[in-house]
Formats: structure tokens, C-alpha cells, sequence
């Protein structure tokens, strides 16, 4: 039986040398499962000064090539819902993220990724690039690039912070009247807006929290938050720094394994089109976002 986790690096001496058998000997794995691992991204090929994934089972390999498996059973068994496309703007789209799905792969492959998803079931195939992150756990409104062009033109929005969004969350317990709460500028008074400038991972981290809907019945509350900064995990480390925690965060909340998942989407953008320069507006359909009922 093969290890269901091991890593294994075969480097090609000779042009008669079979690398993908001698890998698969290596693992103790049938061509079969290794062409499998090749398809989820676990496969990588060396040559000289550049390391890719190696999709294609029927490769002519060079002396000096180097072959590189990275095994990790649980990993390759992983499945994620599919995404689905929302918007289509030619030169990139906007998607659905389910819970699960990754943005970006690993070396341990790249199946369970939005990036992998869009460039296999868009028809005609497009390259996909990443332009911003959503966390794992988090659902919603991700932007996806189909050209090197775009993605650093879309990229350079998020840079400058022109580019406006925002979540729907729920957290645990009622927020509407904390004393933590205060008028929002320009807005009547019943209309109240929380500011947390606590720094995460030691950079400055800027949320607005926005009190949308309360149910008595769960004690939970439905906010709208908009996010000046992009730090890892910013509007669930700033959720909990207040006492209420995002519902279904395992990591800074109260959920246990066992919970719902995390309520945590994004659902709306706003930005110059760097195709028409017009005023672009996205929103997450109704039944995508997080709901008390």
C-alpha cells in the first residue's frame, strides 16, 4: 500500500528513461493513479530555471528534467461544490465561491480552486487569473481575470482602494445597540455605524459594520461590512475583537467542527470597467447571501 502522504523528486538522466514510471514505482502507485494526481495539480516538472505543474501524461522529457510528486491522500480526496458564473464581462468574470473551494492550489494540487474550476468549465476555455482572495471558509462575489492585462489593471483597483465592496455577515448575539456603536456621518440618527481600527497581524486594519436585522430567536445579528484594508481574515478577527463573532468561525469564533459554515459572504462591488471606463456595479443575487430566516 503507498503512503497516503509522501513526496518524491526523480530526476531524468537519460533520454530513454521513463520518469512518470519510475515515479509511479517510486510511490507505489498504478500510471493510472498517478495520471489522476497529474490531473489534480499533485505533478510538477523542473525545467532549468522554471517548475510547473505537468498535466499531460505523454511528455517528452530532457535530460536533467526533474519530476516531482507531492502525495497527500486526503488532500487529492477532497470535493468542493461548483462555482457559478454571474457576471461575464469578457475579459474577466465575476463568480459564485462556494464554501470549500480554494482561491489559489498548493503543491499538493489545485482541483478544489476556483482558478482550476473557471479555466476548465468556461466554454471557450480561458485562462483564469486571481485577483484578489477570498478566505476558504468565506462564500460570495470573487473577480476573475482572463488576461495578464486585466488582472494587473483589476488588481491595481484594489491597490489604490478605488474599488468599492462589500460583505453580509452574521454574527453571534444583537449589535444594534452596543454602546460600541455610533451615528454615521451624514445619516439619520437611528442609523448607527461601528468603526474597528484594530490592527491585525500588526498592520492597520479598517472595517465599517453596518446593523441590518436582528432574530431574537438565534440571538444573531445580519450586518454590512465594508472594508477599507485586506488583511487575512480581517472582518472575522475584527468581529470577535467586539464580542460578536462571525457564526461558523472555527478559527476566532465559538463553532465546532460540527457547526454551520461560515457566514461570511461578499456581495457587492463598484468600479471604473478598465474596458468601457464606465461605473460598474455587482450584486450578489439574494439567495446567495447569508439570511436570518
Amino acid at each position: 500500500m503507498p503512503a497516503s502522504k509522501q513526496e518524491i523528486h526523480i530526476k531524468i538522466d537519460s533520454q530513454q528513461q521513463d520518469g512518470l514510471k519510475i515515479l509511479a514505482d517510486t510511490a507505489n502507485l498504478s500510471l493510472q493513479t498517478l495520471k489522476k494526481c497529474m490531473k489534480k495539480g499533485a505533478v510538477w516538472l523542473t525545467r532549468g530555471k522554471q517548475t510547473q505543474r505537468l498535466r499531460r501524461a505523454k511528455k517528452h522529457y530532457c535530460i536533467n528534467d526533474e519530476l516531482h510528486l507531492y502525495y497527500n491522500e486526503d488532500v487529492l480526496n477532497e470535493t468542493v461544490s461548483a462555482a457559478k458564473l454571474l457576471f461575464d464581462e469578457g475579459e474577466y468574470s465575476l463568480w459564485y465561491k462556494p464554501y470549500g473551494m480554494r482561491c489559489q492550489g498548493s503543491k499538493w494540487s489545485d482541483h478544489t480552486t476556483i482558478q482550476r474550476f473557471v479555466e476548465t468549465q468556461t466554454t471557450p476555455c480561458r485562462p483564469a487569473y486571481i485577483v484578489h482572495r477570498l478566505d476558504r471558509a468565506a462564500t460570495g462575489l470573487i473577480i476573475i481575470a482572463h488576461s495578464k492585462k486585466m488582472a494587473a489593471a483589476l488588481a491595481k483597483l484594489f491597490a489604490l482602494r478605488t474599488l468599492k465592496k462589500y460583505y453580509y455577515v452574521i454574527v453571534e448575539g444583537d449589535i444594534r445597540n452596543g454602546s460600541h456603536l455610533i451615528p454615521s456621518l451624514g445619516e439619520a440618527k437611528q442609523q448607527k455605524q461601528l468603526t474597528i481600527s484594530t490592527p491585525v497581524d500588526n498592520k492597520k486594519a479598517i472595517s465599517y459594520i453596518e446593523p441590518v436585522e436582528y432574530c431574537l430567536d438565534k440571538n444573531q445579528s445580519l450586518v454590512k461590512v465594508t472594508i477599507e484594508t485586506g488583511r487575512k481574515h480581517q472582518i472575522r478577527i475584527h468581529m470577535a475583537s467586539i464580542g460578536h463573532p462571525v457564526v461558523g468561525d472555527r478559527l476566532h469564533g465559538h463553532a465546532g467542527s460540527n457547526s454551520i459554515n461560515l457566514q461570511l459572504t461578499s456581495s457587492f462591488f463598484e468600479f471604473i470597467c478598465p474596458l468601457t471606463h464606465q461605473q460598474k456595479q455587482f450584486l450578489l443575487p439574494e439567495h446567495f447571501r447569508p439570511s436570518l430566516k
